[in-house]
């Protein structure tokens, strides 16, 4: 299972996501190809830094013009909705900014539809939060694990004058999660919190991994008694069974178009499968049965989208266990263009081969030939290569 940790050794903040990613080896191309497509002002300054020793990345998002800082909730949501970005990396950069959403409405009273922000606003944060979704989405992560993050002390400035450190957004953000303790000075942002708290599951320690790469972002700010910076550990987890949450709903008065909305909404909270089967309900009336698939992290979210899509007043929810195999996502060259390939391995024997369907959907459209054909082709290009490695 390919799995990320995170591990703020010295702070969390968006730039040190972005940089711990680029320099664990996600693709400069994803973080650009996000950026563009939401076609905000920006220029992204990556650099080569060492720190305590250790050599690592800084990353600056510099905005092309000067601009205000104060963007309500619902203008950047709908700024990532319109930017036709990958369905994933989309659900990601929401999922963060609603808990920041949440997070200052309870802080300032008010509804999350009525906050606006001021520094998470500002351009070169939005750029942090999109480019590092895009990022995870393109490395083609299972799993995510986020270690406490360092609490900082004192004060720090902010629009609203001196506010305590940790700032109460991160506070609020990171509720229900650990920090650790740590000396003075801003080491978790709100922004970096809310990546933390919204993508990854909570870790104590450094789960079994078998590391295949490190990246080291770097932040500005040198502290007496840790290196700033936020570690990035990409791998593999042995197969075990996990446990996931099975949430169920029996439906009679929902059309087939709202189910498949509800299924759709399920899956991009969160949900590891979803589905709706034909059943019959009481008094024989024929129904529908919508459930999902949910780890604890995603719980929330996904019933939050179940209750929004359908019209049920309450969700079953029992404890299942779930066994998967190691995963790989590859890009194999196909003559009607590039075609990701998921490879499902036990114990290191190769077991199953499948075309991403929307990559061969998408292709084959483009190409105006059948859909088989170039899964296809896509099996016998990934055939061909892992022959001749």
């Amino acid at each position: 299972m390919k799995t990320l940790v995170l591990e703020p050794v010295g702070g969390i903040a968006g730039d040190m996501v972005l940089a711990a990613l680029l320099h664990a080896g996600a693709p400069r191309a994803a973080l650009d190809d996000g950026l563009g497509k939401l076609r905000l002002p920006v220029s992204v300054e990556v650099s080569d830094v060492e720190v305590s020793g250790i050599r690592a990345l800084h990353v600056e998002v510099r905005a092309g013009r000067e601009e205000h800082h104060h963007r309500p909730w619902r203008e950047i949501r709908e700024l990532i909705a319109g930017a036709g970005l990958p369905q994933k990396a989309a659900q990601l950069a929401q999922d963060a900014f609603a808990l920041l959403a949440r997070a200052e409405g309870r802080i300032h009273g008010v509804p999350p539809e009525q906050v606006e922000f001021h520094e998470v606003g500002a351009l070169d944060s939005i750029a942090d939060v999109v480019g590092a979704a895009m990022l995870i989405d393109a490395l083609g992560l299972e799993r995510i694990y986020g270690l406490p993050p360092p609490s900082g002390s004192g004060t720090a400035q902010s629009a609203h004058g001196l506010i305590p450190v940790p700032a109460p957004a991160t506070v609020e953000v990171l509720r229900g999660r650990p920090m650790k303790p740590s000396g003075p000075g801003e080491r978790t942002t709100p922004t970096g919190a809310a990546m933390l708290a919204a993508w990854t599951q909570p870790a104590d320690v450094l789960p079994e991994l078998t590391v295949e790469s490190a990246g080291y972002g770097a932040g500005k700010r040198r502290w007496p008694d840790a290196p700033n910076l936020l570690r990035a550990l990409i791998g593999t987890q042995p197969v075990k069974a996990e446990s996931m949450w099975v949430l169920e709903a029996n439906l009679d008065d929902l059309s087939p178009q709202l189910l498949a909305v509800a299924l759709e909404a399920a899956l991009a909270a969160g949900a590891a499968d979803a589905w709706i089967a034909p059943l019959t309900m009481k008094k024989g009336r024929p129904g529908h049965l919508l459930g999902a698939l949910a780890s604890d992290s995603a719980r929330p979210r996904v019933e939050a989208a179940l209750f929004r899509e359908s019209s049920t007043l309450g969700l079953r929810a029992a404890r299942v266990e779930r066994t998967t195999l190691e995963r790989e996502l590859v890009t194999v060259q196909t003559q009607y263009g590039p075609v990701q390939v998921k490879i499902g391995r036990l114990q290191g024997r190769e077991l199953n081969v499948a075309p991403e369907f929307e990559d061969c959907r998408r292709v084959a459209a483009l190409h105006g030939v059948a859909v088989k054909e170039v899964i296809a082709a896509a099996v016998a290009a990934y055939r061909g290569t892992a022959s001749r490695a």
